[in-house]
C-alpha cells in the first residue's frame, strides 16, 4: 500500500474519531452509548492504522497527526489519565523512539558535527599557526604545559557555580541547534559545523603541544555525552529543516507545526542529559583523577545513552502507545 491510497482510505475514520474525541471533551458519556462503541471501534482501527504508519511510512508526519489522535482518544476509551501515562510513556519510550525515528537525519547531524572536527584536527597539527587564530582566546591555553592528571584546584563553591553554567550553556546550545532548524536547516548545519570546527582546532594543537592526554582527560568525562546531546538536537533542527523544505503531502504550515513539536520533545527529552554532563564536567573533571576514570565515565555515559536509544528506542509494532504529540489537522490540499 503506498501512502496516497493509505491516507485516501483511512483520513474519514481519523476526522470522525477527532469530532467524537472533541464533542467528548473529558466526559465520554456525553457521546450517549451509541456514540462510546463508535468512538471505541474507530479508536481500535486509528491504533491499527498508527501501526502500519510505523512501520511503512515512519519517516512522514502522518505518524504524528496519529500518534497525536490516538494519544488523545485513548484516555476516552479506557478512563485513564491520558496526560500522566503521556509523560510516562515519553520518559521512558517516547522521548527515544523520537530519537531513533530518524537515523538518516542523525547519521547528517553527527557528519555535519565530526567531519569537520577530525579536518580541523589534522589541519591544526600540521600548521598550529593559522589554527591558533581560528580558537577564542579561553581556549588558547591548551598549547601551554600542563600537569598530567593533577587536581586543578578548583574550590567545591566554584565547581558548582561552574556546573550550574555550564550545563545552562550547553541546553541553550541544543535549543539553539534545534530551534535554527527554521532556516531550512541552515542555522543548524552552520551551528554542528561550529562546534566541530572547535573541537577539531582545539584538540589538535592540543596534541601538537604535547597536551593530548591533558586534553583527553578535560574533555573526554563529559564531552562524549554532550556531543551526543548535540548531534540529536541538531537532528531535531534538521527535521524542523526537512518541514520548511520538503512538506510532502501536507501543507507545510501543518507540518511545520508537528515537526516543531517534535523537536520541542527532542529537546526537552535532551535537556536532563546535558544537565548530567554539565555536572560531571563541573565537578568530576576539575578534580584531575586521571585517564582510565575520565575513560571510564565518559565512553560509560555515553554508552548508556545510546543503549537506551537502542533498547527503549526500538519500535514495536503491536503497540499504539506513544506520546499525545500532534493533534489531527485539516485534510492537506496541497503544499505551501
Amino acid at each position: 500500500m503506498n501512502l496516497d491510497r493509505f491516507l485516501q482510505d483511512r483520513r474519514q475514520g481519523w476526522v470522525e474519531l477527532d469530532a467524537l474525541v472533541r464533542r467528548a471533551g473529558r466526559r465520554p458519556e456525553r457521546l450517549g452509548a451509541d456514540g462510546v462503541r463508535r468512538l471505541g471501534r474507530l479508536y481500535r482501527a486509528a491504533a491499527a492504522d498508527l501501526a502500519v504508519a510505523r512501520r511503512q511510512f515512519r519517516s512522514d508526519p502522518v505518524v504524528a497527526t496519529l500518534e497525536g489522535l490516538v494519544g488523545r482518544s485513548r484516555g476516552l476509551v479506557y478512563e485513564s489519565e491520558a496526560r500522566r501515562a503521556g509523560v510516562v510513556d515519553f520518559v521512558t519510550r517516547g522521548y527515544w523512539r523520537r530519537v531513533r525515528e530518524r537515523p538518516g537525519l542523525l547519521a547528517v547531524a553527527a557528519t555535519l558535527t565530526f567531519a569537520p572536527a577530525v579536518l580541523t584536527f589534522l589541519w591544526a597539527l600540521r600548521d598550529p599557526g593559522a589554527a591558533g587564530g581560528l580558537v577564542p582566546g579561553a581556549f588558547r591555553a591548551v598549547t601551554e604545559p600542563k600537569r598530567h592528571g593533577a587536581n586543578l584546584g578548583i574550590p567545591l563553591a566554584v565547581r558548582s557555580a561552574l556546573a550550574t553554567q555550564i550545563f545552562t550553556n550547553n541546553i541553550r546550545v541544543a535549543f539553539a541547534a534545534f530551534a535554527t532548524g527554521i532556516t531550512a536547516g541552515l542555522g543548524t548545519g552552520l551551528l554542528l559545523v561550529y562546534n566541530g570546527v572547535i573541537l577539531g582546532v582545539v584538540g589538535g594543537l592540543a596534541f601538537g603541544s604535547g597536551n593530548g592526554s591533558v586534553f583527553t582527560q578535560l574533555v573526554t568525562a563529559h564531552g562524549v555525552l554532550e556531543l551526543s546531546c548535540i548531534v540529536v538536537a541538531g537532528m531535531a533542527g534538521l527535521r524542523l529543516g526537512m518541514a520548511v523544505v520538503d512538506p510532502g503531502y501536507r501543507r507545510r504550515s501543518e507540518v511545520i507545526v508537528v515537526e516543531a513539536r517534535r523537536a520541542v520533545e527532542l529537546a526537552l527529552g535532551t535537556a536532563p542529559w546535558l544537565v548530567v554532563a554539565g555536572l560531571v564536567e563541573g565537578f568530576l573533571t576539575p578534580a584531575g583523577f586521571g585517564l582510565p576514570v575520565v575513560l571510564t565515565v565518559g565512553f560509560g555515559l555515553g554508552a548508556l545513552y545510546w543503549a537506551l536509544v537502542l533498547w527503549r528506542g526500538r519500535p514495536v509494532p503491536s503497540e499504539d502507545r506513544g506520546p499525545a504529540t500532534a493533534a489531527l489537522g485539516p485534510s492537506p490540499g496541497g503544499r505551501r
